[in-house]
C-alpha cells in the first residue's frame, strides 16, 4: 500500500480540504478516472461516512511526468443539497 494526498476545492466558495488515504502501489498508473474513483469511494466511507456522496466527472487528466491526476466535476450529496461543483489534484505523498 502507498499514502497518496488529494487537494480537494469547492470551485463555488473556494474551500479547500486536503485528505491523506492509503491506495495500491499503482494507483497512479491506472486511469485518471479510476484514481479519481478510488478517492471518491475513501470520501464517501471515511470522511462522510454519514451520507453518500456521489460525483459526476467533466474532466480527468493525468500528467504522466509529474504522476498527478487533476480532475474537475460535481459532488452530489443524497440530502438534497445543489451539487458542489469541484477541482481536484492526487499526488503521492510527500515525506
Amino acid at each position: 500500500m502507498a499514502t497518496f494526498t488529494a487537494r480537494l476545492v469547492d470551485a463555488k466558495t473556494g474551500n479547500e480540504g486536503s485528505y491523506d488515504f492509503d491506495g495500491p502501489d499503482d494507483l497512479m498508473d491506472r486511469t485518471p478516472v479510476r484514481v479519481v474513483r478510488h478517492f471518491m469511494e475513501f470520501v464517501d466511507q471515511t470522511v462522510l461516512p454519514s451520507q453518500h456522496v456521489d460525483y459526476e466527472l467533466n474532466a480527468a487528466m493525468k500528467n504522466r511526468e509529474r504522476r498527478i491526476v487533476t480532475a474537475m466535476g460535481d459532488l452530489h450529496f443524497e440530502h438534497g443539497e445543489d451539487p458542489a461543483p469541484f477541482m481536484l489534484m492526487i499526488a503521492a505523498k510527500r515525506e
